[in-house]
Protein backbone atom coordinates (compact mmCIF):
# COMPACT_ATOMS: atom_id res chain seq x y z
CA UNK A 1 0.00 0.00 0.00
CA UNK A 2 2.51 2.51 1.28
CA UNK A 3 4.80 1.26 -2.11
CA UNK A 4 1.28 2.62 -4.32
CA UNK A 5 0.84 5.95 -2.59
CA UNK A 6 4.27 6.72 -2.94
CA UNK A 7 4.54 5.54 -6.72
CA UNK A 8 1.27 7.87 -7.05
CA UNK A 9 2.67 10.67 -5.39
CA UNK A 10 5.68 10.91 -7.46
CA UNK A 11 3.97 10.25 -11.07
CA UNK A 12 1.02 13.58 -9.57
CA UNK A 13 4.84 15.12 -9.27
CA UNK A 14 6.05 14.45 -12.41
CA UNK A 15 2.32 15.39 -14.16
CA UNK A 16 2.48 18.70 -12.34
CA UNK A 17 5.96 19.51 -14.25
CA UNK A 18 8.50 22.53 -13.20
CA UNK A 19 6.88 25.28 -11.21
CA UNK A 20 8.35 28.02 -13.86
CA UNK A 21 10.67 28.05 -16.67
CA UNK A 22 13.56 30.27 -15.49
CA UNK A 23 13.73 33.86 -17.62
CA UNK A 24 16.62 36.54 -17.59
CA UNK A 25 15.47 39.84 -16.84
CA UNK A 26 16.79 42.74 -16.74
CA UNK A 27 14.29 45.20 -14.23
CA UNK A 28 15.03 49.28 -13.82
CA UNK A 29 12.66 49.89 -10.47
CA UNK A 30 12.69 50.87 -6.82
CA UNK A 31 13.53 48.75 -3.99
CA UNK A 32 10.70 48.47 -1.57
CA UNK A 33 9.48 47.21 1.82
CA UNK A 34 6.96 44.46 0.66
CA UNK A 35 4.99 44.82 3.72
CA UNK A 36 4.07 48.70 3.90
CA UNK A 37 3.32 48.39 0.29
CA UNK A 38 1.11 45.43 0.11
CA UNK A 39 -0.71 45.83 3.53
CA UNK A 40 -1.02 49.62 3.24
CA UNK A 41 -0.87 50.28 6.86
CA UNK A 42 1.00 53.32 5.95
CA UNK A 43 -1.38 54.16 3.66
CA UNK A 44 -1.35 54.24 -0.08
CA UNK A 45 1.34 52.49 -2.52
CA UNK A 46 2.73 55.60 -3.89
CA UNK A 47 3.09 56.97 -0.31
CA UNK A 48 5.73 53.77 0.85
CA UNK A 49 8.22 54.77 -1.82
CA UNK A 50 11.23 56.93 -1.71
CA UNK A 51 13.06 58.97 0.44
CA UNK A 52 9.89 59.57 2.76
CA UNK A 53 9.78 55.95 3.83
CA UNK A 54 13.69 55.11 3.59
CA UNK A 55 13.99 54.48 7.30
CA UNK A 56 10.93 52.26 7.68
CA UNK A 57 12.17 50.12 4.59
CA UNK A 58 15.48 49.53 6.34
CA UNK A 59 13.54 48.37 9.48
CA UNK A 60 11.64 46.13 8.04
CA UNK A 61 14.23 45.06 5.81
CA UNK A 62 16.38 44.27 8.73
CA UNK A 63 13.97 42.63 10.56
CA UNK A 64 13.51 40.13 7.90
CA UNK A 65 10.37 41.61 5.98
CA UNK A 66 11.00 40.52 2.33
CA UNK A 67 12.39 43.14 -0.01
CA UNK A 68 11.33 43.59 -3.32
CA UNK A 69 11.76 45.62 -6.52
CA UNK A 70 9.00 47.78 -8.00
CA UNK A 71 9.63 47.90 -11.69
CA UNK A 72 8.55 51.19 -13.67
CA UNK A 73 6.06 49.20 -15.04
CA UNK A 74 4.38 48.91 -11.77
CA UNK A 75 5.18 44.95 -11.45
CA UNK A 76 6.77 44.06 -7.94
CA UNK A 77 9.06 41.51 -7.47
CA UNK A 78 9.74 39.64 -4.69
CA UNK A 79 13.57 39.58 -4.17
CA UNK A 80 14.81 35.86 -3.02
CA UNK A 81 18.63 36.30 -3.80
CA UNK A 82 20.51 39.34 -3.80
CA UNK A 83 24.02 39.09 -5.69
CA UNK A 84 25.03 36.43 -3.77
CA UNK A 85 24.12 36.99 -0.39
CA UNK A 86 22.18 34.21 1.26
CA UNK A 87 20.77 36.53 3.67
CA UNK A 88 18.58 39.20 1.45
CA UNK A 89 16.85 40.50 4.43
CA UNK A 90 18.75 41.88 7.33
CA UNK A 91 21.95 41.88 5.03
CA UNK A 92 24.27 44.31 4.34
CA UNK A 93 24.17 44.32 0.92
CA UNK A 94 20.15 45.12 0.57
CA UNK A 95 20.36 47.77 3.04
CA UNK A 96 22.85 49.55 1.37
CA UNK A 97 20.09 50.22 -1.83
CA UNK A 98 16.73 50.06 0.35
CA UNK A 99 14.41 53.26 -1.63
CA UNK A 100 17.28 52.88 -4.27
CA UNK A 101 16.24 53.33 -7.94
CA UNK A 102 18.47 50.61 -10.03
CA UNK A 103 18.81 48.36 -13.11
CA UNK A 104 18.98 44.76 -11.53
CA UNK A 105 20.40 41.90 -13.85
CA UNK A 106 18.45 38.24 -12.68
CA UNK A 107 16.63 35.45 -13.25
CA UNK A 108 12.68 35.57 -13.12
CA UNK A 109 10.14 32.50 -11.91
CA UNK A 110 7.12 32.56 -11.77
CA UNK A 111 4.33 30.49 -9.64
CA UNK A 112 1.17 31.22 -8.67
CA UNK A 113 0.97 34.71 -9.68
CA UNK A 114 3.83 36.15 -8.09
CA UNK A 115 7.33 37.42 -9.46
CA UNK A 116 10.49 36.22 -7.86
CA UNK A 117 13.91 37.77 -8.71
CA UNK A 118 17.29 36.47 -8.06
CA UNK A 119 19.56 39.79 -8.53
CA UNK A 120 22.39 38.62 -9.87
CA UNK A 121 23.99 41.64 -10.94
CA UNK A 122 23.01 44.76 -9.86
CA UNK A 123 23.77 47.17 -13.33
CA UNK A 124 23.79 50.55 -12.19
CA UNK A 125 22.58 52.14 -8.67
CA UNK A 126 20.57 55.32 -9.83
CA UNK A 127 20.28 56.56 -6.27
CA UNK A 128 17.72 57.17 -3.19
CA UNK A 129 14.38 58.12 -5.01
CA UNK A 130 13.65 61.10 -3.57
CA UNK A 131 10.14 61.44 -2.30
CA UNK A 132 9.38 63.61 0.47
CA UNK A 133 6.51 63.78 2.74
CA UNK A 134 4.95 66.89 1.02
CA UNK A 135 4.69 64.80 -2.01
CA UNK A 136 2.34 62.51 -0.20
CA UNK A 137 1.62 63.71 3.06
CA UNK A 138 2.21 62.32 6.58
CA UNK A 139 1.93 58.65 6.46
CA UNK A 140 0.63 57.11 7.81
CA UNK A 141 -2.28 59.66 8.27
CA UNK A 142 -3.03 58.18 12.57
CA UNK A 143 0.86 60.58 12.87
CA UNK A 144 -0.85 63.43 12.31
CA UNK A 145 -1.19 64.73 15.95
CA UNK A 146 -4.60 66.34 17.23
CA UNK A 147 -5.21 69.96 17.37
CA UNK A 148 -4.76 71.15 20.65
CA UNK A 149 -8.08 72.97 21.60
Amino acid sequence: MARRTLAGGLAALALAGPATAVERVQVTGEMIDTWCYFSGVMGFPESVTGSAHHTCALWCAAGGIPVGLLADDGTVYMVLKWEGDAAVTGGDAILEVQSDRLVADGALHVRDGVNYLIVDRVVENLGLVNRSHEDFDVVPPFAIPEPQK
